[in-house]
């Protein structure tokens, strides 16, 4: 559910009277993650890496109040769920969003991410949660990637995660990761508590 909620009477008061009016609003860090347990239980579960990642990252922002405020055209709102964003190839070459509610289990969060992810790629169609906060991610797995930053579109302040191709080494898989944010949302502690979480949501596969 999302309820908008007056920012003079939130704890991010100071940050959308700050930020809210600025021309570029958004932050990203960028960390290298050590993904070599979500890389073995992905091959050893037979489950998409790509969507065991997106559980983890639901699962890490759960954990961080920030992530269910959100500014939207001028506003902010506070949401009581979570979803994650998927962007697929449909089977025309073109691409479809899904955004894939957040469920604890994974077995759950599984089910509804192969559903809606293949129903875009026949369909050619998009699915949105509307009542959720939504965290969106973009994965270019063909190419290796030091970094990646998002444009920026004015109205769209959602956080993103971004990813390219994961590094195997001898001993480790490693994968560096963008996440990019509205500074009203969220204060660069907590992204780098969003990601020590995830990292942590990771290691426990």
């Amino acid at each position: 559910m999302k309820t908008e909620i007056n920012p003079q009477d939130s704890n991010r008061r100071d940050a959308f009277n700050l930020w809210m009016s600025s021309p570029m609003p958004m932050v990203t860090l960028v960390k290298t993650l050590d993904v070599t347990k979500l890389l073995k239980y992905s091959k050893k579960h037979g489950m998409s890496f790509n969507m065991l990642l997106c559980w983890c990252i639901g699962k890490a922002a759960s954990q961080v109040k920030q992530f269910y405020v959100l500014p939207e055209h001028g506003k902010l709102y506070n949401y009581d769920c979570l979803a994650v964003n998927v962007i697929v190839k449909n089977k025309e070459g073109g691409i479809n969003s899904c955004d894939i509610p957040y469920t604890h289990g994974l077995s759950r969060f599984n089910h509804d991410y192969m559903v809606l992810t293949r129903l875009a790629i026949q369909n050619c169609e998009s699915s949105f949660h509307e009542e959720a906060m939504v965290i969106g991610t973009s994965a270019m797995i063909e190419t290796e990637l030091d970094c990646i930053i998002n444009q920026y579109a004015k109205g769209l302040n959602n956080p993103m995660v971004m990813w390219g191709k994961y590094r195997k080494g001898w001993f480790k898989t490693t994968l560096p990761i963008s996440f990019q944010f509205h500074h009203v949302q969220m204060d660069g502690a907590h992204a780098g508590r969003f990601f020590a979480n995830l990292q942590d949501e990771i290691d426990k596969l």
